[in-house]
């Protein structure tokens, strides 16, 4: 399982940049992110290098910030490479709250970041289906 941090920022000019920053200043790098929005909010989330350190650190910078944990997996990077793995947790009735392409420049399979609402049960589909599963150090790490 890889910690992914979530964050909950107004829609306003210079949100986006403060939360860059105050990673920044604290030495955290960003591996992977995903903004979805509406007109009054939006919700951030990114998948940092340190994790523990980086929720702490938005924490008292008065940013609300919390852990959730995602499956970090390799898909192959070809046409129907998802497509084929979604078609397995669909067929195990297993909902997909979302997902987003983590960028990595070392292998040629694309790596997906999915939350899904039965973590256990996907995991054991993945598995059964020889999906490689990156832990979450392996994805701090790159």
């Amino acid at each position: 399982m890889v910690k992914q941090i979530s964050v909950f920022l107004e829609n306003k000019s210079g949100r986006l940049v403060r939360v860059a920053q105050a990673l920044g200043e604290a030495n955290i790098n960003i591996r992977g992110l995903s903004i979805a929005d509406t007109s009054d909010f939006g919700i951030l989330r990114l998948i940092v290098d340190q994790p523990d350190k980086a929720v702490a650190e938005l924490k008292n910078r008065g940013v609300m910030a919390t852990v959730t944990e995602v499956i970090a997996m390799e898909v192959p990077d070809q046409p129907g490479g998802l497509a084929k793995v979604l078609a397995y947790l669909e067929a195990a009735g297993i909902n997909i709250e979302y997902l987003y392409s983590f960028v990595e420049k070392q292998s040629r399979d694309a790596i997906i970041m999915m939350r899904v609402e039965k973590i256990q049960e996907a995991l054991a589909v993945l598995e059964e289906n020889n999906i490689p599963i990156l832990s979450g150090e392996r994805i701090y790490s790159l």
